[in-house]
């Protein structure tokens, strides 16, 4: 598709700003010449429930503030992927706004209901639980935090790759009321609104909405539908009530929705059915579906923070969540309809954590209590229109998770250099789970009663229970006021759970729960500062061991899909991260990281659902969307101008190749770069910025995600028996192409 006109004034208007750069760039450097440099900012993270500098926190984290999100032009968490080593965060296969993530080899491949991810979401100080709608829009937003390595001693549930947090903006009492709009490629037209006031000396409210509109960067070639467009509106109110002087508490309400079309896959091969060929654009398909799709979010919470005296304090967290899913998904991506998948989802989570904090003078300790109650509940059909003359395999069930886990954590002060942490976490996890997997002569779509039940797959019940307890160790040493090195060991849990795609007419084991994965991470790091503050020096090397490791496979059978939940007997992940940033001029900063991961299966055994023989595939496994490099190296000069501060900024980032599943296949990326670059120039009162953002300067087309139900070939290639629904499926679903937009704000 084409893209609109104003594009290339755009480009114009990049050129120019950029050419009367050198001119500003030498009155500035005549200043920084006659003063010292600043250094850098101080950096403050709560990555320990405390508020703490990023510099003295044994932890691997990246920290990122609103003014850097604004600069950059970051839109969504997804893009944060660039500029964090070891890290993944893409949209999944087939949707707009669920979330894939991945941190140090550690994710969930898998968005389907009743399935729990490995790294933890956080806004503020709640965990959500579900991946659909989790692809998190940045707006009234004050940090987001990425932590690296297990977290499970002092965060609710299953970080045991990480944790982000998303902290949105604390209500101050002051009057605010901030306009952003902006306009870009692919008809982009976005709208920001926040605000907050106080409606007395101790209760403030606040607000924020944003409605985002973008045509599609491709189509449904044979419908005429928009592929890759986007429709969303999303919003937040609050409130703070300051009860007393030792006393505050936040209520908060946010609600997304989500009507982007459903998103189609580009066919990577040949269609056996109509015989056409790969489209000329990655981001046009086909259909035989309704593009409708629609994702709703909302959640409510209450924070109670109370200062008990001059060393201890509590908190309280009660928040309930909520969202449901409709939608559709071409697999087979052509106008045959061999093989069509309509899906509903719905989940519901309500939690609780109360925490005690206490500092002293040596010593200091977060505990406390966490409750989480959620239903996931789901139903998909594969429909193969194809098979005697229509027949439809309908999955769907409900699964019931209630986790309870005292947690503790205390840091003890040796002297000025030593201290040393200690922490655990006692979590205990219940499942029960409805499982039914029918199937039907005739196409039957969720929640009707179309079709002639054919056969029984699956239709159970039941339920397990884990108990776990998870220590953590560290030990800091400040060797300077500069220097900081540690040692952590960490151990990780992630529960176990139920297959919902069972099949025990296949695999009559499928029906047994799966068990909880466990990791033991060992970290050792330095956090530095040098050349007088002008440089800040971050690395950590790092070597885990997994245990029960939960991997999803599904394999293409002449009934539909087989699926299984692997706990894969060992695997082994070892690496490194550094990340640098150093000021070379009071105006000028560069920022440079380095992720690199070596990971590996040591044993799997599996049932094959073909070969009904178990079977050994370590040698040939290997990790889904964890690259050996990921790599960032980035830029941000300003200029202090008689019409305000420009601030340019850029930024080239480096994948090596990525396997998008366990097993080789046609949908494996090889390594890429991205290029953006952005110039931000905010007005001297404060009130006015503009900013001017180009992302994927150089238009690379990489590929996220897919679907792989390829046919069977010989040794030279060639079918020898068609895949799922009589096709040869292999799609892939792609990263954004080169995008311009120009963004306006006023704060009154």
């Amino acid at each position: 598709m084409s893209q609109p006109n104003f594009r290339h004034s755009l480009v114009a208007l990049a050129i120019a700003a950029v050419v009367t750069l050198p001119t500003t760039a030498q009155a500035q450097q005549a200043q920084t010449n006659e003063q010292e440099f600043a250094g850098l900012e101080r950096i403050e993270v709560t990555a320990r429930r405390k508020t703490e500098s990023l510099q003295e926190v044994p932890v691997a984290v990246s920290s990122f503030s609103a003014q850097d999100l604004e600069e950059i032009g970051v839109e969504d968490i997804t893009e944060l992927q660039q500029r964090i080593p070891n890290t993944t965060l893409q949209v999944s296969r087939g949707t707009n706004s669920t979330l894939t993530a991945y941190i140090r080899g550690v994710g969930q491949q898998d968005p389907l209901w009743g399935f729990e991810p490995g790294v933890g979401i956080y806004i503020d100080d709640v965990y959500v639980a579900r991946p659909q709608g989790a692809v998190l829009e940045v707006f009234d937003v004050q940090r987001i935090e990425v932590l690296r390595g297990p977290q499970g001693t002092l965060y609710g549930k299953n970080t045991i790759g990480g944790a982000m947090k998303y902290v949105t903006k604390e209500l101050t009492g002051d009057d605010e009321l901030y306009l952003q709009g902006a306009i870009g490629s692919y008809n982009q037209r976005d709208l920001k609104v926040s605000g907050q006031t106080a409606l007395s000396d101790n209760f403030f409210v606040g607000a924020a909405v944003a409605v985002l509109n973008r045509d599609g960067f491709g189509e449904f070639i044979n419908v005429g539908e928009e592929n890759y467009n986007k429709d969303l509106m999303t919003g937040r109110l609050s409130a703070r009530w300051l009860a007393s002087d030792d006393v505050s508490v936040k209520f908060s309400y946010d609600k997304t929705k989500d009507e982007s079309n459903a998103k189609g896959g580009y066919r990577l091969t040949p269609s056996l059915l109509t015989g056409d060929q790969p489209l000329d654009s990655v981001y046009d398909s086909k259909t035989s579906m309704s593009t409708d799709n629609l994702v709703e979010t909302e959640g409510m919470s209450m924070t109670v923070d109370w200062d008990i005296n001059a060393n201890w304090s509590f908190k309280s967290v009660t928040a309930q969540r909520e969202g449901d899913t409709d939608t559709n998904i071409d697999f087979d991506s052509t106008g045959a309809g061999a093989l069509l998948v309509p899906a509903i989802y719905a989940d519901e989570q309500f939690s609780q954590e109360f925490q005690f904090s206490y500092t002293g003078d040596n010593f200091d300790f977060v505990g406390g209590y966490y409750y989480y109650d959620g239903e996931a509940c789901g139903v998909f059909g594969t429909l193969l229109p194809r098979l005697f003359g229509g027949f439809t395999v309908e999955n769907g069930g409900c699964v019931d998770t209630k986790s309870t886990a005292l947690f503790g954590q205390g840091t003890y002060q040796i002297d000025d250099q030593w201290s040393v942490t200690l922490g655990g976490r006692y979590t205990n996890d219940d499942k029960k789970a409805d499982v039914y997997r029918f199937s039907y002569l005739g196409l039957r779509y969720p929640n009707t009663n179309d079709g002639t039940l054919f056969a029984t797959n699956s239709d159970f019940t039941t339920e397990a229970d884990w108990s776990k307890f998870s220590p953590h160790a560290s030990v800091r040493y400040k060797a300077t006021d500069d220097t900081m090195y540690y040692a952590s060991f960490s151990n990780g849990f992630k529960s176990g759970g139920v297959d919902m795609r069972a099949d025990v007419s296949l695999n009559p084991n499928a029906s047994n729960p799966y068990d909880p994965e466990e990791v033991d991470t060992l970290e050792f790091g330095v956090k530095t500062e040098l050349l007088d503050g002008r440089m800040r020096l971050n690395a950590a090397v790092f070597s885990s061991d997994y245990t029960d490791m939960q991997v999803t496979v599904q394999r293409a059978v002449p009934a539909g899909v087989a699926s299984q939940v692997l706990n894969a007997a060992e695997a082994t992940v070892r690496g490194f991260e550094i990340e640098a940033q150093a000021a070379l001029t009071d105006s000028l900063n560069v920022t440079a990281s380095i992720g690199n991961i070596n990971a590996d299966f040591d044993q799997v055994v599996f049932f094959d659902p073909v070969t009904q023989q178990n079977t050994d595939v370590s040698n040939i496994w290997s990790f889904a969307n964890t690259p050996e490099w990921s790599t960032n190296l980035g830029f941000n000069q300003t200029f202090m101008t008689d019409f305000g501060q420009v601030v340019w900024s850029g930024n080239m980032a480096y994948r090596s190749e990525t396997q998008i599943f366990e097993v080789p296949s046609m949908l494996d990326m090889g390594g890429y770069s991205v290029i953006n670059t952005s110039v931000t120039w905010y007005s001297d009162d404060g009130k006015w910025n503009v900013g001017l953002h180009a992302k994927n300067l150089g238009d690379k087309v990489y590929r996220l995600a897919g679907y792989n139900f390829a046919a069977a070939r010989d040794a030279s290639g060639n079918i020898t028996a068609p895949g799922l629904g009589g096709e040869d499926t292999i799609v892939g679903y792609y990263g954004d192409p080169r995008t311009i937009s120009l963004s306006v704000g006023y704060r009154f």
